[in-house]
């Protein structure tokens, strides 16, 4: 097969949800002489991007979308050490604090995010679940992170997303993170009050806004 071939049936073994296959296509290409970046950005991407549309259309659901994310994981542990031996770099598009906030024990959604973001190409440092307002921040100085995104199940457990925010505005740091905030308890109109960035309703489209955040 010819590169561009190779890239389609990549994508479409991904979006097919044939580990096999996809992980046959990544070595064919490499073997064709192709370099890794090529392999994830026209062949893996697309057709994870393909996943997360029909996953929003409601042709595909949940458990197909985290079988997608974990066969991008399994090609990435491929083709990310045939990046740094050509001495390139991996894809980043930044760093991510995550976390479900203080008094919140749910981690499921949360967990989802985490694997969507770095299938996207995001550094994700997850703090947990129950985690504090300076937990977050001290961890987001500290990895000079470009987005702070936290999760809350429960309405109890809202203020503590505005608490965060305040915070950063008490110490004159606001503008230093963008803020994600989603779970079940959050709303748009919850977003806008706190003066949030984004606010995502579903894990892809939490991995999208994010991208839209570092563009």
């Amino acid at each position: 097969m010819n590169n561009k071939n190779i890239l389609n049936a990549l994508s479409q073994a991904l979006v097919d949800l044939n580990q096999d296959a996809v992980l046959k296509q990544v070595q064919e290409g490499l073997e064709a002489g192709m370099k890794p970046l090529e392999l994830i950005e026209e062949g893996l991407l697309p057709g994870m991007n393909t996943v997360g549309d029909e996953f929003e259309q409601d042709i595909k659901f949940l458990p197909e979308m985290m079988s997608a994310a974990m066969i991008f994981q399994e090609a990435m542990a491929i083709l990310q050490p045939k990046i740094l031996e050509a001495g390139g770099k991996s894809r980043n598009l930044g760093t991510v604090v995550l976390g479900t906030v203080k008094g919140d024990m749910h981690s499921i959604g949360k967990d989802i995010v985490k694997i969507l973001l770095e299938t996207a190409g995001f550094t994700v440092h997850d703090l947990g679940i129950d985690v504090n307002t300076f937990s977050f921040i001290e961890k987001a100085e500290e990895v000079s992170a470009d987005i702070i995104a936290m999760s809350a199940l429960l309405t109890t457990t809202l203020v503590n997303q505005r608490d965060l925010i305040e915070a950063l505005e008490g110490q004159g740091t606001r503008d230093q993170f963008k803020i994600m905030v989603g779970g079940g308890a959050v709303t748009q109109a919850w977003s806008d009050e706190i003066k949030a960035d984004a606010y995502t309703d579903t894990a892809f489209s939490a991995a999208k806004a994010a991208q839209k955040l570092v563009a």
